[in-house]
């Protein structure tokens, strides 16, 4: 665990806080969640070393910008750079005798860990996120309608494929986490988040010489709380409501986004009034010139001698 969190840079968020918080969560969904009961002993401890890895290394810039960059991992990996830069960092950490924690298990064993620590990083690519949501609702609506436990339990434990795709959204659940948490934590993380994501921003203009998007753009910081409405309507909602609908125990993280949403909304409400007034009194002025000017035009340019 310490050559792990050593394994992670002093960066704004991507740092071992965010490593370990994600580890915590996906301990606290199979425990907590009750979603232990469709993997193994084996599975399990894969899932919650992933998820403590699944970022480390992190540089504080996205896949985006590796390519635009054209980093040296983004010649290395075509797609996923950074959560394949991950894996492959755990994976050179299990190569260390002296670190590997899976080093007594047989061989078939230890090659599952690895397609599980495959499947769990991987997953953290929201771009892989949004393709498998379909196949998760799916999952969702087939089971809720099960009276009896076993035969859900039956109906995921035994496809290999439907654990994995529940596994990759618990890791998004995981990784999205900080979006569910209480409003006086959620808040503090979000200015990190927004903090990296403005350093990137300060990249794309310093060395690829390229106008940042707003949410990269420190310029347009006001426009967080509606940004981050936008984020947790567009990405993060899906994930937390469908696990909410899977285990009633998860409810209280879609409780805790909800809640969230609010702050954010009250936020943005204030600063679209804020907007609206500046707009009012822009035109405002812009009607009274328009009126002076006008009523110039009507006024005679002949001199008049006395």
């Amino acid at each position: 665990m310490y050559t792990v969190r050593k394994g992670y840079r002093a960066i704004t968020y991507h740092n071992w806080r965010h490593g370990f918080n994600v580890g915590h969560t996906m301990f606290c969904l199979l425990q907590t969640g009750k979603l232990r009961k469709y993997y193994s002993d084996l599975d399990a401890f894969a899932m919650v070393a992933a998820a403590f890895c699944h970022d480390i290394d992190h540089r504080g810039t996205n896949n985006l910008y590796q390519t635009k960059s054209a980093s040296p991992l983004a010649k290395l990996h075509g797609s996923s750079i950074m959560e394949r830069h991950h894996l492959e960092y755990s994976k050179t950490l299990m190569g260390e005798e002296s670190l590997n924690i899976f080093c007594n298990l047989q061989k078939r064993q230890f090659e599952t860990v690895q397609h599980l620590f495959d499947v769990c990083i991987i997953a953290t690519d929201l771009a892989l996120y949004f393709k498998k949501r379909t196949m998760f609702q799916n999952i969702v609506n087939a089971t809720e309608p099960m009276a009896d436990e076993k035969e859900a339990i039956a109906y995921i434990s035994n496809n290999p494929i439907r654990k994995e795709i529940i596994m990759a959204m618990m890791m998004t659940g995981c990784d999205l986490s900080a979006i569910t948490k209480p409003w006086e934590v959620q808040s503090k993380v979000a200015l990190m988040v927004a903090a990296e994501f403005w350093e990137q921003g300060d990249l794309e203009r310093s060395v690829l010489d390229q106008q940042p998007i707003p949410m990269m753009d420190r310029n347009c910081a006001e426009q967080l709380p509606k940004m981050q409405c936008g984020f947790i309507d567009f990405v993060c909602s899906f994930v937390y409501k469908e696990f909410s609908r899977f285990h009633k125990e998860i409810q209280p993280m879609f409780d805790g986004l909800n809640n969230n949403r609010a702050h954010w909304n009250e936020l943005a409400e204030v600063y679209n009034a804020k907007m609206k007034a500046i707009e009012d009194e822009k035109k405002k002025l812009e009607e009274e010139e328009a009126k002076k000017a006008g009523g110039d035009v009507g006024k005679s340019k002949t001199c008049t001698i006395c």
